[in-house]
């Protein structure tokens, strides 16, 4: 049985923005810092890299307060993937973000116009205050990479995907998805 896109909302980083990608070639650039992807092992970063906190942080401040110039990518057949959604239905995305507007307008520049007409997006500046909002957008499904984020809402009554990633692999036992290809197969 397939999932109609407006029963289905999505995580930003780590599901659509391939943040990881946009951390590892900041960390290289700017800090001198090689970082292979199997390395991020832990959602908390920090407790992975042998890499100055400092820096962490200073890398994912300039990711959140401005995404666009800090060259943040979309994920691999996100863009046509969402474009297909929504043509059925408005998109839904609930962030963890603090500040809804950056990611809204890089969010726009990613989608395109037409298709960021239909997005919804809440940021809630919080990894454990999802639920309440994916209840009241009427979601009964929520893509996420955050398996903490998976558990609370499986014990909510939402059924979560994770989206695979190296630091939730092997650290559940919730239904994944691997790509957005996957995610196109659940719904179309």
């Amino acid at each position: 049985m397939k999932i109609h896109p407006q029963h289905i909302g999505f995580d930003i980083d780590g599901v659509v923005a391939d943040t990881m990608e946009a951390f590892i070639r900041i960390a290289a650039a700017d800090y001198g810092v090689a970082v292979a992807p199997d390395e991020i092992t832990e959602f908390q970063v920090e407790d992975c890299l042998d890499m100055n906190p400092a820096h962490i942080q200073e890398i994912f401040e300039r990711l959140l307060e401005d995404p666009q110039n800090s060259g943040l990518k979309l994920m691999p057949y996100a863009k046509k993937v969402l474009a297909e959604f929504a043509k059925q239905a408005p998109l839904t995305f609930i962030t963890a973000r603090p500040q809804r507007k950056p990611i809204a307008e890089w969010l726009e520049n990613a989608l395109g116009r037409a298709v960021y007409k239909s997005v919804r997006l809440v940021a809630t500046g919080e990894h454990d205050g999802k639920t309440n909002h994916i209840k009241e957008m009427g979601l009964k499904y929520f893509v996420d990479d955050r398996v903490q984020t998976c558990l609370m809402l499986h014990q909510d009554g939402v059924t979560p995907y994770v989206f695979s990633q190296p630091w939730n692999d092997g650290k559940h036992t919730l239904q994944t998805v691997d790509s957005w290809l996957a995610i196109r197969n659940l719904c179309l």
